[in-house]
């Protein structure tokens, strides 16, 4: 079969039809290649990963030409109201135009002109997810099961959420609070998130279902980004059991460190792994179903960049995370609990973070698949407003806006240890809740697993998000 990738400069094109050798030369075959939409699902969600695969290579070395007549191609068999590899392409291939796109400033500018983001359309399109998918409930149960366990007995206990947004989670730890055999303990949260009026709701909602079950609270809101939160606002008060909850939150601090690890590292536009991709491309197609492939092949194309070293010397060149780590560490936190997507997308090299990301947000596609029609205005509101905005951010930026920069469990491990915290392993009656919540909303294909004591959330068998709770470690 013809080599699909070619070198930067080369002016050959890449014909959908070299992805499938198999197939009989349909008649008349030529731009823009009509038979493509007679392929069978299984066929077609093949070719979109060949062409995004190509499409993804081509951006990555400049060779704007090829990419835009890979886009071409997609857009033949791309839908974001099709099945989950048509709406996944859709979105990928959205994100690999606005990367091409950024080379032009002012047209890039001309076309995405700023606008204000609807407060109330962020916190939506959230509640969606949370609606949608089991995974931020299972988040929430696991988190408020080890904040009960910790401050059994304490009578005044006080949580800092580094992403204040959803009240859910937080009435069910007030609800459960109140059934304490010793009655509630005196109850502060420290909200923070960067929208005043977030908090605002958080507060009202908060402070009445604490009246409504006679629990002494306090809601104290710092509106802030995380990366310039100054932790003295947090006010601590000596003789307060303190809990820190991070969901989905950590991650984006890395953005900040990367400038230092350019400096550090080879430049992210190389594509060391082309010989890689070829020998895939090479393989016989007959072999593989789409789901073998996302299972298999895809998360194996490329090698890990050098910033996915898993050595304590890539971990402490993270000054921003570890400053912050430290800090927290430094309020002596009887409990830290701390849930991330259980993927890596934070690797220098573009092809890594395309390969990754396609086999995550596949996963997260097909849930959503599975459970909700097609047709949903709700779900195409998370694929849209969510899924393909992250996706977007994984692909099309980099530095500091780039700040989707997930990262897997073990090396969260390696870098709270490095900051001092130690692990508490989650109890076996917090993952019984969790299993419990599944059965409850009769959520079929999703699972708990354990691994060194921290839960990993998985669609299938495939782990999505991980939830690992640590203390802190005194230095002797």
């Amino acid at each position: 079969m013809v080599g699909m990738v070619q070198e930067e400069g080369s002016s050959s094109v890449t014909s959908p039809y070299q992805f499938f050798p198999w197939m009989p030369l349909p008649p008349g075959i030529g731009s823009p290649y009509p038979w493509l939409r007679e392929l069978k699902s299984e066929e077609r969600g093949l070719c979109l990963i060949h062409l995004l695969l190509a499409c993804a290579n081509h951006v990555a070395v400049g060779s704007v030409e090829n990419a835009n007549i890979s886009l071409e191609h997609i857009s033949h068999l791309a839908s974001p109201d099709g099945d989950t590899m048509q709406r996944i392409a859709a979105y990928f291939t959205a994100a690999l135009a606005d990367r091409i796109l950024k080379g032009w400033p002012g047209l890039h500018k001309a076309l995405n002109p700023k606008q204000v983001s609807l407060i109330s359309e962020e916190i939506l399109v959230q509640r969606l997810f949370f609606e949608l998918c089991p995974f931020l409930k299972l988040s929430y149960v696991i988190t408020n099961e080890a904040i009960i366990e910790a401050m059994e007995g304490e009578k005044m206990v006080h949580i800092i959420d580094l992403n204040s947004s959803e009240p859910a989670q937080w009435i069910n730890l007030l609800q459960t609070l109140s059934a304490r055999p010793e009655g509630p303990p005196h109850l502060r949260i420290t909200g923070i998130h960067e929208k005043k009026e977030v908090l605002e709701q958080m507060a009202l909602r908060l402070t009445e279902e604490a009246e409504k079950l006679d629990i002494p609270f306090q809601f104290n809101p710092i509106v802030s980004k995380l990366e310039n939160l100054d932790l003295g606002n947090l006010r601590v008060k000596t003789g307060e059991a303190l809990a820190v909850s991070s969901v989905l939150q950590l991650h984006a601090l890395l953005a900040m460190d990367d400038e230092m690890h350019k400096r550090n590292s080879p430049s992210g536009s190389k594509n060391p792994s082309s010989s890689h991709f070829q020998r895939v491309l090479r393989m016989n197609q007959n072999r593989h179903t789409l789901g073998e492939w996302l299972e298999t092949d895809l998360v194996n194309v490329y090698s890990s960049s050098p910033d996915s070293a898993l050595s304590p010397l890539s971990l402490s060149a993270s000054p921003k995370m570890g400053s912050f780590l430290n800090a927290l560490r430094s309020l002596s936190p009887k409990l830290m609990v701390i849930t991330e997507q259980e993927s890596n997308h934070n690797g220098l090299s573009l092809m890594e973070r395309v390969t990754k990301a396609l086999n995550f947000y596949a996963a997260l596609f097909d849930c959503l698949e599975s459970t909700v029609s097609r047709a949903s205005l709700e779900r195409h509101k998370v694929e849209k407003m969510l899924f393909g905005e992250e996706i977007k951010n994984i692909i099309a930026c980099e530095g500091t806006e780039r700040k989707e920069r997930h990262e897997k469990l073990e090396k969260w491990i390696l870098r709270l240890e490095l900051a001092g915290f130690g692990s508490i392993p989650l109890s076996y009656h917090g993952r019984l809740q969790a299993n419990r919540l599944l059965q409850s909303f009769g959520y079929d294909g999703y699972k708990i697993k354990e691994e060194n004591g921290c839960l990993l959330i998985c669609w299938q068998d495939r782990p999505l998000f991980s939830v690992s709770a640590w203390r802190f470690r005194r230095c002797d």
